[in-house]
């Protein structure tokens, strides 16, 4: 039994950072749903926030939410009796499948323009935004726990239990994200001084 997940649309382009990654306490999500389609209607806007900043582009985000809601709709009783928190379980499930096909394509990108090709593609608004830069080069654990921590506001111990990790891991994989993150960002702006 498939459960039928509507596509995504495409995040706003005018309405800035905040309304493509921005926290809205008001979706979080208690354990005690058990129909499967209240839940996807709760949590897709923040699942899709939550894709688009692991994966760095909406496309993709919408394409690892359809695929993990569809895996987590076939065996949703067993989601709910054996986990107490559905969304941690699914956050959980995003990060793996995306470490999973990081791996397998590596470095792979595509580009949002097609060389020699006459059709207008609109690009994403904050592909040479300094930050989004450093955040899409950091390694998939090292930016779920970003995105998590200061995106959607998590705890430690939340985003130990979403990853499958411990807090430990957890405040190692932030130390080493956010002093990346730091020395990236300052090259950048000593070689915008120069």
């Amino acid at each position: 039994m498939t459960a039928f997940v509507p596509a995504a649309p495409a995040p706003p382009h005018d309405g800035g950072w905040a309304t493509i990654v921005g926290h809205r306490k008001d979706l979080v999500v208690s354990g005690d749903l058990t129909d499967f389609s209240e839940f996807v209607q709760a949590s897709l806007p923040s699942l899709l926030r939550y894709g688009h900043a692991l994966t760095g582009n909406p496309h993709d985000a919408a394409d690892l939410v359809q695929s993990v809601l569809e895996k987590v709709g076939s065996r949703w009783n067993s989601v709910l009796r054996k986990t107490g928190d559905p969304m941690a379980y699914v956050r959980r499930a995003m990060t793996n499948a995306h470490i999973s096909r990081w791996r397998r394509f590596r470095r792979e990108r595509l580009v949002a323009e097609v060389p020699d090709s006459g059709a207008v593609v609109h690009s994403d608004p904050f592909e040479h935004e300094p930050l989004w830069q450093a955040l899409r080069e950091l390694p998939p654990r090292q930016r779920a726990v970003i995105v998590l921590r200061y995106y959607e506001g998590l705890s430690e111990a939340e985003i130990a239990a979403s990853l499958g990790i411990s807090p430990g891991t957890v405040k190692s994989q932030a130390s080493k994200a956010l002093t990346t993150l730091r020395g990236k960002l300052r090259r950048d702006e000593g070689r915008e001084v120069a």
